[in-house]
Formats: C-alpha cells, structure tokens, sequence
C-alpha cells in the first residue's frame, strides 16, 4: 500500500497541473476545473492496480480527464448554468496584470472551440508530445498537426475578434 501511495503522489505531483489546465479549458471555471481535477485523480487512484503500461501513464490519466469532463459537460448541457467564462472574466479583480488578462481571454477563446478542439489544444499548450496527442486523440501524427495548425489559426480569429471589443 505504501509503493501505491508514493507512487500515486508521484503521478499526481508530475500530471496535476496539465490535467488542471485541460478541466479549465473545458470549464471555464476555476472550481469547476478542480472539481474535475479531482475526480480524476480520485477515479486515478481507483483504477490505478489496472493500469497495464501499454502506453504512458500521462496518456492513460488524460483519457480519464477527457471522459471526466465530457460527462460533467453533457450533465450541464442537461442543467445550464450562466456563461462560466463571461463571469469569470466580469468577476476578476481590477489589479490583475495584463498578462493575466491575456490568459483570461485566452480560454475565453478556447471555450469558444468545439469540444475536440479544446483537447487537443489544451494539451498542446501543455506542451504535452504530438506523438502522445496522436495517441490520445486516436489521430494520426500527420492529421493531428494539420488539425492542430487549423485550430491555432481559428483561435487566433476568436482572439482578434475578442480584442476588438
């Protein structure tokens, strides 16, 4: 029980933060964005005898991310809430830099994207490897950077658009 308690606090001190980011970009909301973190690393630590080491662990933990968060999102699909992402960016206090500004609109704009999208983006920004995207997503190398460049440019118009208003 030990090995699986180091272990696992391993696991999480290497993987919490990109998995953090990939619940924000599906949120919008930073409680939400925890919630999920921690739900997965919950369902994480449950599974964690079954995983089989055919592929890398940051793979398997972000497959059970996404599913976390596409199943939160078709239960608010049933029971919407206001625009997360509207109040957030209303709500934040006035001293925050610009550069925190720009993030905030950032994943304002990734919420925008559709749902495969923001996946593949989000880990894109966590520099997680195009090899192991490829693996996640099921898309082929060749695929996913053309994909990737074409929601780079979509999120560059959501951005311009944005800063305009």
């Amino acid at each position: 029980m030990v090995d699986k308690e180091a272990n696992f606090k391993d696991i999480f001190q290497k993987n919490s933060r990109k998995i953090y980011h990939l619940c924000y970009g599906y949120t919008g909301d930073e409680d939400s964005a925890n919630d999920l973190m921690q739900e997965t690393f919950m369902k994480v630590w449950q599974n964690l005898d079954k995983f089989r080491n055919q592929a890398l662990i940051s793979t398997w933990i972000y497959r059970i991310a996404v599913n976390t968060c596409l199943s939160y999102l078709r239960v608010e699909k049933r029971h919407p809430k206001d625009e997360l992402t509207t109040s957030i960016i209303e709500n934040k206090p006035e001293e925050l830099s610009d550069k925190n500004d720009q993030v905030a609109s950032l994943y304002k704009c990734i919420s925008q994207l559709e749902e495969n999208e923001r996946i593949l983006i989000t880990m894109v920004l966590d520099e997680v490897p195009y090899p192991e995207i490829a693996q996640i997503s099921g898309i082929s190398d060749g695929n996913l950077r053309v994909k990737i460049h074409r929601i780079k440019q979509k999120l560059t118009e959501l951005y311009n658009r944005n800063e305009r208003f």
